[in-house]
């Protein structure tokens, strides 16, 4: 019994992996062995939200995945200054560098998916395929300033009623109501991982990542010469993203798209044995070399 006992307490107190990036500790998970993997989450959920695909990738590979600045027990900065769509690309380079991996698969969702997308144009070298699932909320021009008042109410409800209140609301969007239909259970899982979230992490995270984030649209020029391979995937009921995501498909050179029927915004959520299928063949094909570049003779019309 003392020894069981002993060992509990042990547990207990070991101290949690951070990573060191600018200006913020980011709290990581490593789970597997072989090529590594790097999960980034979206501005809903957090490393958590991973588990059905790091339970499957990592019999073969090495899963990473790590909370965001702004998401406990990630520090949260009190800066309003140490937050943005910068921080969050040089977030995953930190938490690669820390690790000491010099190149792995980047695997991202929504917010996480435009900094795995970003990553990939700054750092090809560091990035050998990029999984870019549910990207492009607010990216249209038409969408742009309705996406930034939605961001920053959403901000002040964080502040004023608390993580909880907001995650059940989240929780019955129009691209969020569909995991509850599907699977009632993940939802709650879902919302009570949202609702435990820091409010002023998810304030300063929305104000100054999602609210002000550039348009995939301004990187148009430099997106048409990416050369790491891509998998776009989203939901067909995912309307925010729709319009983005056939943007990404005709402007990468090295991009495919699948799409999930019937599915909304949290796709790896929603459907994790169809989007691991989906991610496992991609990266098999890039592994083995046979995932190129689009043929010029498939724009044709």
């Amino acid at each position: 019994m003392f020894v069981v006992a002993l060992l509990a307490n042990t547990e207990e107190t070991k101290p949690m992996p951070h990573a060191q990036a600018d200006g913020a500790r980011l709290y990581y998970e490593e789970t597997g062995t072989g090529y590594p993997i790097v999960f980034v989450h979206e501005f809903g959920s957090d490393c958590r939200e991973w588990e059905t695909q790091v339970r499957w990738f990592s019999r073969e590979y090495r899963c990473i995945t790590y909370n965001a600045r702004g998401y406990p027990p990630s520090d949260v900065p009190p800066s309003p200054g140490r937050y943005g769509h910068e921080y969050a690309v040089e977030d995953i380079g930190a938490v690669m560098r820390h690790l000491g991996l010099e190149r792995a698969h980047i695997v991202g969702l929504s917010m996480g998916a435009y900094a795995t997308l970003l990553f990939g144009l700054r750092y090809p070298g560091m990035a050998s395929a990029l999984v870019v699932a549910g990207c492009g909320s607010g990216a249209p021009a038409e969408d742009r300033d309705r996406f930034s008042a939605a961001c920053k109410a959403q901000a002040e409800r964080f502040l004023a009623n608390g993580a909880a209140a907001v995650a059940e609301e989240v929780g019955v969007g129009p691209t969020r109501v569909q995991l509850l239909l599907k699977d009632p259970r993940g939802w709650r899982e879902f919302v009570q991982h949202l609702g435990q979230h820091s409010p002023e992490g998810s304030a300063a995270t929305l104000l100054a990542y999602q609210a002000q984030r550039p348009s995939l649209w301004d990187f148009a020029d430099a997106l048409a010469h990416l050369t790491v391979p891509v998998l776009l995937a989203v939901g067909d009921e995912d309307e925010p993203c729709l319009q983005t995501n056939l943007f990404l498909k005709r402007t990468i050179p090295t991009a495919g798209l699948w799409m999930a029927p019937r599915t909304g915004h949290a796709i790896n959520l929603e459907e994790p044995a169809a989007f691991n299928a989906a991610v496992q063949t991609f990266l098999s094909t890039v592994e083995h070399g046979r995932w190129s570049p689009r043929d010029p003779r498939t724009r044709g019309g």
